[in-house]
């Protein structure tokens, strides 16, 4: 299984940025995908999953009405789209999967992050 993710960069407070996350090595619609962050001093925060169907999804209450998740099984990619990002979205952003249809339990699987910065 592997997983990169793509697109971090550097923002300025109330800006707008597009991560993916690509995958290969196994049944890509079989498994939920979903996006963790990891900020310097601060424990890792789950930020958004979605199912293998695409049908549901889950976000942190910190990103809830400002990050979107979408996937593409066609594409074998999952995109997340943050808008309106602060300070605080700055760290570095992995996409991973748990091993499973739904968004449950802990990621299994992760590849390389990137990093997301939010600063003026």
């Amino acid at each position: 299984v592997q997983l990169q993710a793509s697109g971090g960069g550097l923002v300025q407070p109330g800006g707008s940025l597009r991560l993916s996350c690509s995958a290969s090595g196994f049944t890509f619609d079989d498994y939920a995908i979903g996006w963790f962050r990891q900020a310097p001093g601060k424990e890792r925060e789950d930020v958004s999953c979605i199912s293998a169907s695409g049908l549901t999804s889950t976000y942190a209450g910190s990103v809830q009405g400002r990050f979107t998740i979408s996937r593409d099984n066609a594409k074998k990619t999952v995109t997340l789209q943050m808008r309106f990002l602060k300070p605080e979205d700055t760290a570095v952003y992995y996409c991973g999967s748990p091993g499973r249809q739904l968004c449950r339990g802990e990621y299994d699987y992760w590849g390389l992050g990137t990093q997301v910065t939010v600063s003026s």
